[in-house]
């Protein structure tokens, strides 16, 4: 079978892994936010879907840890980094959708990204691969 020639849209790749290490830094953030300041987001006791601020702050932490982990295994082609970064992005969305109502702009940022993230990867995935 003969290798097919990458094409100018293994850039989304580029893009995808770029825009997941600004992601996984956002949510390291808001986690180490939460973690420490618990003053800082302001929420009735009805508007918040999660436990606490110390439990969404660890997950945040992590998971950002994993999306940047995951992000530079990324830029290797590895099949395996696609479908985690792709199971990643998706738990990052949730993770963004239930956090709207303690910070707004911060979520729906962070869900427009793994929106565009998604995108790259499930479409124009497989162009890295090929390339190396």
């Amino acid at each position: 079978m003969a290798q097919r020639e990458a094409t100018g849209w293994i850039g989304w790749i580029y893009f995808a892994s770029t825009m997941m290490l600004i992601l996984g830094g956002l949510q390291i953030v808001f986690g180490l936010t939460a973690l420490f300041n618990n003053d800082f987001f302001v929420v009735t006791n009805n508007g918040l879907v999660v436990w606490n601020f110390t439990a969404w702050g660890w997950i945040h932490t992590i998971l950002g840890v994993l999306v940047i982990a995951t992000a530079l295994s990324l830029l290797s082609g590895r099949t395996w980094a696609r479908i985690a970064a792709s199971i990643l992005v998706v738990i990052s969305a949730v993770g963004n959708l239930v956090s709207l109502p303690a910070y707004s702009l911060w979520s729906i940022i962070g869900l427009v990204i793994d929106g565009f993230v998604l995108y790259a990867l499930t479409v124009h995935g497989s162009e890295l691969r090929e390339r190396y």
